[in-house]
């Protein structure tokens, strides 16, 4: 499959910066969202990553010029479906949002076009089911920051063919990204592993076992974690937790994947962490 333009739908942490690295890898994008306020500050956060990006000397002045010049915005979903090669999903993580997108990438798609999802826990079957296009209906799950982190999570719906997961696992390498390859399951590989961490860390604080600094240092310096569980998980956005936490409870139905109390009361007082400038820690 000839893949030239991608259209990728939703414009916050994870659509910027999958906009970002299909222009950089020389890919026509378009950057899909219903709020054009959204697209301004997606290009505006592209601009500033790529400029650190020509300060560390990993890309060039004209490097920087020509992504920027291969990405477009678009509050227009159908339009800029009509035209794309290969679509992204990276709307919020909500499964009756994404059905709804994903009926209208059925009926506007062109014959062969592969619809991604970058969901990071919802059933790429179920989305799929949703379409008369199973087949070439596929996860492409990004880590955060999208421009830095290798890894992508391929997953496999029960449906997608080989041909449709060869040419993903092409198009991830050709951006620079290790593929591997993953059968759809609740919260995949990634999330199975990490979210019950991060929600044991919340017991041990709602417990008093430790403060968040000190249990995020235990396993910074003992077990060689980058980021402390804790500080992870008001990166990612506790919200964001607590939804695939439910995920997991209802997906495989064992009560070790209940999410902590003190992590659901933290959502419903708004503490949601980064992007709510507190959670765990707060934020200026």
């Amino acid at each position: 499959m000839n893949i030239k333009n991608v259209t990728v739908i939703g414009a916050g942490t994870m659509g910027n910066g999958i906009a970002h690295i299909f222009a950089q890898s020389g890919y026509e994008v378009t950057l899909v969202d219903v709020s054009r306020e959204a697209l301004d500050k997606a290009i505006a956060t592209i601009t500033n990553n790529l400029a650190r990006q020509v300060k560390k000397g990993t890309i060039t002045e004209a490097d920087q010029k020509s992504t920027l010049a291969r990405i477009k915005t678009d509050t227009q979903l159908v339009a800029s479906v009509l035209i794309a090669d290969f679509v992204v999903e990276a709307a919020t993580e909500r499964y009756d949002l994404k059905k709804q997108i994903f009926q209208t990438l059925d009926a506007n798609a062109s014959e062969g076009v592969i619809l991604a999802t970058n969901t990071s826990s919802i059933s790429v079957t179920e989305l799929a089911a949703t379409t008369s296009r199973p087949s070439h209906v596929i996860g492409m799950h990004f880590f955060n920051p999208v421009p830095v982190m290798k890894l992508v999570e391929v997953i496999r719906g029960l449906a997608t063919t080989d041909e449709v997961y060869a040419t993903v696992k092409e198009l991830s390498e050709k951006l620079g990204k290790t593929p591997v390859e993953v059968n759809d399951s609740p919260g995949f590989v990634s999330n199975r592993i990490l979210m019950p961490m991060i929600n044991e860390a919340i017991y041990c604080v709602m417990e008093g076992v430790a403060k968040p600094e000190d249990i995020d240092t235990v396993m910074k310096l003992g077990m060689a974690h980058p980021m402390g569980p804790l500080a992870l998980a008001d990166f990612i956005g506790l919200d964001v937790c607590l939804a695939i936490m439910n995920v997991l409870h209802d997906g495989l139905g064992d009560t070790k994947y209940r999410a902590c109390p003190l992590l659901k009361k933290m959502v419903a007082a708004g503490r949601l962490g980064k992007k709510s400038a507190e959670g765990f820690y707060k934020y200026v």
